[in-house]
Order: C-alpha cells, then sequence, then structure tokens
C-alpha cells in the first residue's frame, strides 16, 4: 500500500533532506511541500494525504495550530511532528491538538520512514525521548477522576504500550493475546475515558 505524504516544514534545507529520504522509499510518495502555515492550509486539504509532517517553528503561525486547524479540515489525516523542541509541555499541546506522533529531527531516516508507516497503521510514534517523558508523566499518579470509570490492569497495559507509540499487533504480541482481545480492550477504554482515538485516550488518562 502507497502512503501519500505531505511536508509543512520552512526550512530549505530540511526540506531537501526529507523529499529525499521520502523518495528512497517504494511505498511511500510525496504530494506536496509547504513552507509556511497559510500556504498549508491552502494546498494540503485537496491533496488529502494520509501524513503529514509538520514543524512546529513556522514563520506565520505554529505548528501546533496548524495541526488542529488541518484536523478539522482533515480529520482522517495523521500528523506527526518533526522538531528539535522536546518540551513536555510542547508535547502535550500538540498531541492535544490532534498529532498522531512526534518525533525529533535528529531522527535517522530509517526511524522517520518506519514513524510514517506506523501511523498509518494506528501507532503513535515517537522519538525514544519524548516517549520517555510521556511515560514518566503516564506512571505519575493522576487526581481521581469522578467522571472516569478505573482501568482494569489489563487496560492499564495497554494504554501504557499505546503511550509507547505500539499498533494493536504489536500489543498483541507484548502482552501475548490476540489481536480481537487488544481491540476489546481499546473499546472499553475509549468507553471508559469517553474519547474516541488512541491519542485521546493517552491524553485524558495521563491528565
Amino acid at each position: 500500500m502507497n502512503i501519500t505524504v505531505a511536508i509543512i516544514e520552512d526550512n530549505a534545507g530540511i526540506c531537501d533532506e526529507l523529499r529525499h529520504v521520502l523518495a528512497e522509499a517504494a511505498d511511500i510518495t510525496c504530494v506536496g511541500v509547504c513552507r509556511n502555515l497559510q500556504t498549508a492550509l491552502r494546498v494540503v486539504p485537496p491533496l488529502a494525504p494520509q501524513v503529514v509532517i509538520m514543524d512546529i517553528q513556522l514563520p506565520d503561525g505554529t505548528g501546533i495550530a496548524g495541526t488542529s486547524r488541518l484536523k478539522q479540515l482533515l480529520p482522517e489525516t495523521h500528523i506527526v511532528m518533526y522538531t528539535i523542541c522536546d518540551d513536555s509541555d510542547q508535547i502535550y499541546r500538540a498531541l492535544e491538538a490532534g498529532a498522531s506522533g512526534y518525533l525529533l529531527k535528529s531522527t535517522p531516516p530509517a526511524e522517520l520512514l518506519r514513524a510514517i508507516r506506523e501511523v498509518g497503521r494506528g501507532g503513535v510514534p515517537m522519538t525514544s525521548d519524548v516517549a520517555r517523558k510521556v511515560i514518566q508523566a503516564f506512571r505519575r499518579p493522576a487526581p481521581p477522576r469522578a467522571t472516569v470509570d478505573p482501568l482494569t490492569k489489563r487496560e492499564e497495559e495497554v494504554l501504557e504500550l499505546l503511550a509507547r507509540g505500539c499498533a494493536s499487533g504489536e500489543i498483541a504480541q507484548q502482552l501475548n493475546i490476540g489481536l480481537e482481545t487488544v481491540n476489546s480492550h481499546l473499546k472499553h477504554i475509549y468507553a471508559k475515558l469517553h474519547v474516541r482515538s488512541r491519542t485521546e485516550a493517552v491524553i485524558k488518562y495521563m491528565g
């Protein structure tokens, strides 16, 4: 299956590097490159790419705001933040805005391609340092939630693996359970946390 990707990045050198990396993958096609947010909001929606690689710092706005706007226009598109910033607040704001992953620009090309493929399978790819920050926050004791039903131990295990960026098949393998069982746990997690997506579930439970 071919994966279509759009790049939103203001640095010409990085744009060229990304295009070169994507061109090396037979199953990934770059359908557009935008150097600023306003152009992206005009050009990207008609292209309807499956994945958007989004810089956080753009000359006419933030990638976080751009993510929120694009998700309204393209709810099925997966947006992966691509930045030099690993600040925890930026990470959470990006995920809350609808980002499906968060990678640092130091990510090796092979890892970037793996992340693009993974996000298309429903995973939440993150650079290891970023994932560590998310998991640490996830493990902090959370205040009581009157409106959220408690999760079972197995549901918490599934949710932690989601925070690590694992797709459903990887969760099934690591927990030694069937894929249908994983999907059943996800359904119960979504219902208990009153969310509709994997990213929302991770953010809700960490909050």
